[in-house]
């Protein structure tokens, strides 16, 4: 199980679902598996009734949620972010590589009805990027790969805040109520599990305490989505407040699913998008906002504003801890958008059905030319280190 938490396998992975998703959608096999996409699964006795692809989206997509929010509680406790002075650089560039992104977008959309689409080119995929600074960096320093690690994390906070206020309408605060009796539990139930906590120390049995986990973690997500709030913003809940050392525990157990099945099935079913039969004249103003702000936007604010964050820091501090081609080199693989922009463009234009077609191709095309430029990127820089003897930080490039 091990090599399915590889960064580069999981890369992989995800890219070779997106590609295999778009081709069959363009095959005759495409209106079937459209078809079975949207076929509606109802669970009885319950209002839940969501499609297949919803499922999805909506329910598995959260494990991945929950995923990225223990590790932005680790990072902000003991990791990369748990002092002001280390998360300033990292949390600037963040900031730019969301502003410019979503300037770009508005710069082709305007004022026009898919403007609200404007988060789609700001997210950052941290798992397909970190994989390929894995691939083509092997000589990066440890300390580009942290940044890139404690800016993708923050980019994925910002996302989910993005989701949470700006893609919720009418939320029923009867079930958001419910919800936070459940997360509250949930957290409260998971210290049951700590290594030291009197339960463990009189060896009782575990799978109890975990198959409640299971229980108030399902009834969490169901009462989130019932709220009218994306159901993934329950993934996130519960990864905040779960007890630090079973949340690791069960990270561990969640990732090779989550990189190997979650992720690529997502992908699989987000790009099954028909290639729009249209000339490039007719395209909406939406598809080349994204088409630019995912790589170029991205390239542009994570340097810009990193860059000058840098030389300000190095400045009060007397030392650089980046170069200017550090933070392109971040600034590159950070226009690697994928899972959390397929995700925000299914929201955004939920309403404009052939918006969300174009909206994807523009988010699997503008990714695809970031992992081109950045894989580039990085190998060259790569081979610069290398060849100044600036090594040292082999072995965290490599492993997560």
């Amino acid at each position: 199980m091990n090599i399915l938490r590889s960064e580069r396998v999981s890369a992989s992975l995800l890219l070779a679902a997106a590609v295999l998703g778009l081709l069959l959608a363009n095959l005759p096999t495409g209106p079937a598996l459209l078809d079975l996409r949207d076929a509606h699964l109802a669970v009885p006795f319950t209002s839940l009734d969501l499609s297949l692809g919803h499922w999805i989206s909506d329910g598995l997509l959260a494990v991945f949620f929950f995923i990225v929010a223990v590790e932005l509680r680790r990072e902000l406790v003991i990791g990369e972010l748990n002092s002001l002075s280390k998360a300033a650089l990292p949390a600037i560039a963040a900031l730019g590589g969301v502003v410019a992104p979503a300037l770009a977008f508005l710069a082709f959309a305007g004022a026009g009805p898919t403007a609200d689409g404007w988060p789609v080119p700001t997210a950052t995929d941290i798992a397909f990027a970190l994989g390929v600074l894995a691939m083509f960096g092997r000589f990066i320093p440890t300390r580009v790969r942290v940044f890139l690690l404690a800016l993708a994390v923050l980019d994925d906070l910002i996302a989910i805040l993005i989701i949470a206020f700006f893609f919720t309408s009418d939320a029923d605060l009867a079930w958001l109520g419910y919800a936070a009796i459940t997360v509250t539990l949930f957290g409260m139930t998971s210290r049951l599990l700590r290594p030291r906590s009197p339960y463990v120390l009189a060896r009782r049995a575990q799978w109890p305490v975990m198959a409640v986990l299971w229980v108030l973690a399902t009834l969490s997500w169901s009462f989130v989505y019932l709220s009218g709030v994306h159901a993934t913003i329950a993934g996130v809940l519960l990864g905040l407040v779960m007890s630090r050392r079973p949340a690791g525990r069960a990270v561990h157990a969640l990732e090779p699913w989550s990189n190997a099945v979650i992720l690529p099935l997502f992908a699989f079913t987000a790009a099954l998008v028909a290639i729009p039969q249209v000339r490039p004249s007719e395209l909406d103003p939406a598809f080349w906002g994204i088409l630019i702000g995912l790589p170029v936007g991205k390239l542009v604010g994570i340097t810009l504003v990193g860059g000058l964050a840098a030389a300000v820091v190095g400045r009060r501090t007397g030392v650089t801890p980046l170069t200017w081609s550090d933070i392109a080199t971040v600034g590159a693989l950070g226009g690697i958008g994928f899972t959390v922009s397929l995700l925000m463009n299914e929201l955004a234009f939920r309403e404009y059905p052939e918006v969300v077609d174009q909206g994807t191709v523009a988010v699997l095309l503008g990714s695809g030319i970031a992992v081109v430029v950045s894989a580039i990127v990085v190998a060259l820089k790569s081979r610069a280190y290398r060849a100044h003897g600036a090594a040292g930080g082999v072995g965290g490039a490599l492993s997560r």
